[in-house]
């Protein structure tokens, strides 16, 4: 369609499925055996569907935030497609509420979606209508090496970095025993050689205490950064530890809008961030997240939602790394390539992301 038509909102249609995992997540917020992912495709009245996905970690997740998606979607009816409008309107009726958890994700699954469908009304991808461009984005593969056994980490390491010729993957630290995380690197290094750049997240697990004691002895490690060591959302602390150790502090992954990022950049919180979609506010949140971690100097990397991440990356000023996991790939019918350790923006119109639908039928609940 001529990029000069404006889309109308007509619908919301949501589906739940959830993909068995070819290496179960071991790790200190929870084991997981299986990956749920809530599709979301806003239909509108010209014919174009926007689409996107959730990735809410809890299966049952889809008996509330589904509701709330829909709640959402009956007050876009019959208007036309302006995510920035959309936004501003959503977060405005949020202020009661509060602008986190549930209410934030369920903006954040619409908003991604209707970029999708105003970039294919358009006939461009997602990262040129933003005003970027597609090409590749610098990745590190994080579908493994999670708590396992120690006898267990070489061999899986060797495997991720093969899986895309990646030059940096994923590991998470936080055993009982710091000899054990030590060991843990000790083996991975051993199989994988110190060329390869190599990250680590402790999931929010330890205390100030433990943080402190722990990540000074691994400071010399060489890791790429330290994720998440103790509670996001203690700004402080997380500031403590980035001031303290050589190793770069990461976060992101929980913070929730554009507003608190602003709070946790103003804090000093950390050297590196990673939004997550669902939290950030979708595209618009990621966006103006974005702006801020540029105007403050932050490399930004992604958590998660790979596909439009990669877009999203092409368009950000301080764009770091793309993590990559293809635990929706089964889903996505035309899976997004990784090459040489970079991820490919394909050249189509969209965010990329189209349903294999006998694979949504074989994995819905």
């Amino acid at each position: 369609m001529s990029s000069q038509e404006k889309l109308t909102f007509e619908s919301v249609t949501i589906r739940a499925v959830s993909i068995p995992m070819k290496r179960p997540i071991i790790a200190k917020v929870g084991t997981y055996q299986e990956w749920p992912f809530i599709l979301i495709d806003v239909k509108t009245k010209e014919g174009v569907v926007g689409r996107s996905y959730l990735e809410p970690y809890l299966r049952n997740a889809i008996r509330y935030v589904g509701p709330a998606i829909e709640d959402m979607a009956e007050a876009f009816k019959g208007r036309q497609l302006a995510p920035l409008d959309m936004y501003r309107d959503v977060i405005g009726t949020l202020h009661l509420v509060g602008r986190q958890g549930v209410s934030v994700i369920a903006a954040a699954g619409l908003d991604m979606a209707i970029w999708d469908a105003l970039a294919k009304a358009a006939g461009l991808p997602l990262a040129e209508l933003l005003g970027g461009s597609v090409g590749k984005i610098r990745t590190y593969n994080t579908n493994g090496l999670w708590l396992l056994p120690l006898e267990k980490l070489a061999k899986e390491a060797e495997e991720l970095v093969a899986e895309g010729n990646f030059s940096a993957i994923k590991i998470r630290l936080g055993r009982a025993k710091l000899a054990d995380d030590l060991k843990a690197l000790e083996l991975v290094r051993g199989a994988i050689g110190s060329d390869i750049r190599l990250m680590c997240d402790f999931n929010q697990g330890q205390t100030l205490q433990e943080a402190l004691w722990r990540c000074h002895a691994l400071d010399d490690q060489g890791l790429y950064w330290f994720e998440e060591p103790v509670v996001f959302d203690n700004y402080a602390q997380s500031a403590q530890l980035a001031s303290e150790l050589r190793t770069p502090v990461s976060i992101g992954e929980n913070i929730y809008g554009p507003r608190s990022f602003l709070d946790a950049v103003r804090a000093n919180a950390a050297d590196l961030y990673m939004p997550d979609l669902m939290r950030i506010g979708g595209v618009t949140g990621w966006m103006r997240a974005a702006a801020i971690a540029g105007a403050a100097g932050h490399p930004l990397s992604s958590h998660l939602y790979p596909e439009v991440s990669a877009h999203l990356l092409r368009a950000s000023e301080s764009a770091d790394w793309l993590e990559w996991r293809d635990w929706g790939n089964p889903i996505i019918a035309e899976p997004f390539e990784v090459v040489d350790g970079h991820c490919v923006v394909p050249n189509r119109p969209g965010n990329g992301i189209e349903w294999d639908e006998a694979m949504v039928s074989k994995y819905s609940y």
